[in-house]
């Protein structure tokens, strides 16, 4: 019987990419099919212990466009699609995805942030695709010099009504009739 290796994915408007975390991968079959089928399986560690997914795409796919690379941890995809749109999901199957599929937050770009960026990252990672002074954080360069935050106001105020309750607490309540002080205290 197979096992499911994880998988992880992230999307831009014409391709997809899809992770297979499997280490030492061996004999590494893939198929894919233009209705958006695909079919993984290998074997791993020195049991030769087999995994295997079949994933139905919620969308066609462009074969041809499609790239696939081996890693010694994992396997990349990158599949083409076959119209430029954004998919809501990965796969058809609606309701909670398997176990073994989750979102690769670090490839990930919001639909809205894909044409802000100054391009998508590739598969190996090394140019994030991204430039810090662009990003609108606020501030020219940075020389080191933090300025100091000025609020007075507010802590002045949380620091004044800890003060009252706590000298509040403090007072002395004054003996009841029975001529002995009254240890409960007041709830405002």
């Amino acid at each position: 019987m197979s096992r499911h290796p994880s998988v992880k994915w992230a999307q831009r408007s014409d391709k997809l990419f899809i992770i297979v975390q499997l280490p030492d991968a061996q004999d590494v079959k893939f198929k894919l099919e233009p209705e958006g089928k695909f079919f993984f399986s290998a074997t791993s560690g020195a049991d030769k212990t087999p995994y295997e997914i079949e994933l139905d795409l919620l969308d066609k796919v462009n074969v041809e466009e499609s790239k696939a690379g081996i890693g010694s941890r994992n396997i990349q995809y990158i599949v083409k699609k076959a119209e430029n749109k954004w998919w809501s999901r990965l796969i058809k199957q609606t309701g909670k995805p398997p176990v073994f599929l989750t979102v690769d937050w670090d490839k990930w770009i919001d639909e809205d942030e894909e044409f802000t960026s100054k391009g998508a990252a590739p598969p190996d990672m090394g140019d994030m695709g991204f430039d810090f002074p662009d990003m609108g954080l606020g501030g020219g360069g940075f020389d080191g010099a933090v300025p100091e935050m000025d609020d007075d106001e507010e802590n002045d105020t949380e620091d004044e009504n800890v003060e009252e309750a706590s000298s509040a607490e403090k007072e002395e309540v004054p003996p009841t009739a029975s001529g002995e002080a009254d240890t409960k205290k007041l709830e405002v």
